[in-house]
């Protein structure tokens, strides 16, 4: 296979729950040598969260930990005992990145600080994958991406009318975030690729998705309102909403936004007498009607099942989509003609695991996607092969529960 974009780089990561993990999973993937510190007195949280494979309630089989773990090394270490912190610095050497995602000033109090690390290596490149950053009457606080979510104003916006505040259904941030956090290593790599400098990388995980919620403050900063939920609706398109189709629970979302597309829709649903009535004509008065607009709509999607629905619209140029469930998902065409979907095999009697692809494939670099490590399975080749400790000095070691 052709050399991936990231390989030579290597990467040592203190991480856990899910900004972290999926940061340096995507690094993994297109070529970086990633090797993650874990602990078996202190377990990373998602190995104890279910649902866990074949139903057994144990560290390695927690679909949780294993679909945001691929391509990369798992060593334990206890970073308790000094004799810790020091084989730490010495796989920092080792490193071109590290990266971290524990609460603000952890890392430091154990002596594994940036300004620790430079004395160690004074290129290294290091992210802090915080909730809030580093900095401000946050930074301390520990915290995951529920709460975050909550702070980032999702769930306000979220639901219908009328109902209180929705939570989106996930931590969004948990998957907005690692997505900017490689953005920066990125580039750090090339400013130090350009100058001989690495450099510290304060993240948080709290600012990467709030600008997503920019509409949210401009209303309120220019028009002095605040945005509610409006379900399913969109303030400049109707018919707009998740309509429901034959057949159990099917649906089928539609968007118009021009008269193009109205007129589609129209001829897609017959020419129906009601779509010529004057108060669906335009787009302001599709809006002002969008109650009656969308029963009369779902009159017609509730006959037909909701692939030919959107087989139909989407040849027509209307925009349309079935809202898949996780088993629309496993068989979607789209996706597996591409090969999104891997199924790697595992040992401890998981059998066959899938993960999912990255999103952006390379003509000439392409990723590729190893199973996820079980706890210190790679202890051996990490502390021998890549630290170069005698058998002897790894035995001793290993006897005195540092690799606990």
């Amino acid at each position: 296979m052709s050399e991936r974009p990231l390989d030579g780089v290597k990467v040592v990561t203190f991480e856990h729950a899910l900004a972290g993990p999926m940061t340096t999973e995507i690094l993994g993937s297109y070529g970086a040598e990633v090797v993650r510190v874990e602990t078996g007195t202190r377990l990373d949280w998602h190995r104890q969260a279910g649902p866990f494979i074949g139903n057994v309630s144990l560290p390695n089989r927690s679909a949780c930990y294993l679909f945001v773990n691929s391509s990369k090394r798992a060593i334990t270490l206890n970073l308790r005992l000094p004799k810790g912190i020091e084989i730490a610095r010495r796989i920092v050497k080792w490193a071109d990145v590290v990266v971290e995602n524990f609460a603000g000033g952890v890392m430091a109090k154990m002596g594994l600080g940036y300004d620790d690390l430079c004395k160690v290596k004074p290129d290294i490149i290091m992210l802090s994958a915080g909730i809030y950053g580093q900095t401000g009457p946050f930074a301390h606080v520990k915290g995951h991406g529920g709460p975050l979510t909550a702070l980032t104003g999702f769930p306000y916006i979220t639901g219908f009318p009328g109902q209180e505040p929705q939570f989106p259904g996930f931590a969004l941030t948990d998957f907005v975030a690692p997505r900017a956090n490689v953005l920066a290593i990125v580039a750090a790599l090339d400013y130090r690729r350009r100058t001989g400098k690495g450099q510290y990388l304060d993240a948080s995980q709290f600012e990467s998705a709030i600008h997503m919620l920019t509409p949210m403050v401009l209303e309120y900063e220019a028009n002095g309102r605040e945005p509610v939920g409006i379900g399913n609706r969109c303030g400049y398109a109707a018919p707009h909403g998740v309509y429901r189709c034959a057949g159990e629970n099917r649906w089928c979302v539609i968007a118009v936004f021009t008269d193009d597309e109205w007129n589609a829709l129209c001829r897609v649903m017959g020419d129906m007498e009601w779509a010529k009535q004057s108060r669906f004509q335009t787009p302001a008065s599709r809006l002002d009607n969008e109650d009656e607009l969308d029963g009369l709509v779902e009159q017609w999607t509730s006959t037909k099942q909701a692939e030919v629905i959107m087989k139909l619209l989407q040849e027509a140029g209307v925009p349309a989509g079935v809202v898949q469930t996780g088993a629309d998902l496993d068989h979607d065409p789209q996706l597996t003609y591409r090969g999104f979907y891997r199924k790697l095999d595992h040992p401890d009697s998981i059998g066959s695991f899938t993960y999912s692809g990255m999103p952006a494939r390379m003509s000439r670099t392409n990723y590729r996607i190893t199973r996820a490590p079980m706890l210190g399975e790679d202890n051996e080749y990490v502390y021998t092969k890549i630290l170069e400790m005698s058998d002897e000095e790894f035995v001793e070691l290993m006897s005195g529960g540092l690799f606990e």
